[in-house]
């Protein structure tokens, strides 16, 4: 039987508080109340700057038994290397204290920047140095340079298959040799669905699917309204029965129904007014893995501006064009 993840992009937001955090919840127990409403959580710190072992160990011990995290690759990796010689970059990554998640470690999400064209080479050079699980990931995270010295967490308990999915969004990827591509390396292509922005592309390229919904209407900003929950809750049903479902943007040929089901990840990414959270729990309310009640629409007067325009964002680029525009 399949396994299906229903969560959100991220935990701290301040509009959250008082709506979907209780009114005067710690904010230092945040993920502790919202990993007991959803059964995964997307960590994007990870995609900023190479988080502390120490971080990973208080996170895993907030979560309750079965919980999972996806954690999203550094960009470092994939926006400033753009997957160039990054063996040293990414065993700095996997050095960093990720693999303290142990037996609560998704899949890793590399997303990669508007910019960069589909180049065959560049990408398979890239998913060949990717770990296919944790020994192999350990094994990398050895090779690691003297910026990780004084830090680096190296042991694994116990060997575990890791997965992998990538992100894109230059439309040179719409095509059939990527797809094909990520299918011999088993690493799931992001079905994003980024409000027509960036490419829209729904293809099994793995035995999982990882789904990140910004908003259908405005990027990072818009709910979801019933009728289209319950389109997503038809595909997901459909992928996790090991099928491609009608009605489906696909840029290569059908691959064949897997009769072992795959696993599911959906991660909601649309916070600017809270819907995130509204929208993963009536979601996994649809598809039966809910972990609590569905919420309760908030009003539309929450307002935050979307976080690609934050001042914080761009003092920490420098750049307004791209890099803010990769934010998630």
């Amino acid at each position: 039987m399949s396994d299906m993840r229903i969560g959100i992009s991220g935990w701290r937001y301040a509009p959250w508080r008082g709506v979907f955090y209780p009114k005067g919840w710690a904010q230092h127990r945040e993920l502790e109340f919202a990993s007991t409403q959803v059964n995964s959580i997307e960590i994007n710190g990870s995609f900023y700057s190479l988080q502390r072992p120490s971080s990973y160990r208080t996170w895993y011990k907030a979560t309750p038994k079965g919980f999972c995290f996806a954690v999203k690759g550094a960009r470092y990796v994939t926006h400033i290397r753009r997957l160039k010689e990054v063996k040293t970059p990414l065993a700095n990554f996997f050095a960093s204290g990720v693999l303290s998640l142990e037996e609560k470690l998704g899949p890793f999400l590399w997303q990669l920047p508007p910019s960069l064209k589909y180049d065959r080479d560049i990408v398979e050079a890239f998913l060949k140095l990717l770990p296919k699980d944790t020994a192999a990931a350990s094994k990398l995270a050895r090779q690691h340079n003297d910026k990780l010295k004084e830090r680096a967490s190296l042991k694994v308990k116990t060997k575990r298959r890791l997965r992998h999915a990538m992100e894109v969004r230059h439309p040179s990827f719409e095509c059939e040799d990527f797809v094909r591509l990520l299918r011999k390396y088993n690493v799931a292509l992001v079905v994003a669905d980024t409000a027509g922005k960036w490419p829209f592309m729904e293809d099994p390229t793995s035995d999982f699917m990882y789904l990140r919904l910004h908003g259908d209407e405005k990027l990072y900003v818009s709910g979801y309204t019933e009728s289209a929950l319950k389109e997503w809750a038809r595909k997901i049903r459909g992928w996790s029965q090991g099928k491609t479902p009608t009605r489906t943007k696909l840029a290569a040929p059908r691959p064949p129904s897997l009769p072992e089901g795959r696993d599911i990840f959906v991660y909601f990414d649309n916070d600017v007014k809270v819907h995130a959270p509204f929208d993963a729990m009536n979601l996994a309310q649809r598809l039966g893995v809910s972990r609590s009640s569905a919420l309760e629409r908030p009003d539309d007067f929450i307002e935050e501006e979307p976080r690609e325009h934050w001042p914080v964002w761009e003092l920490r680029t420098g750049n307004k064009k791209e890099k803010n525009h990769s934010r998630r």
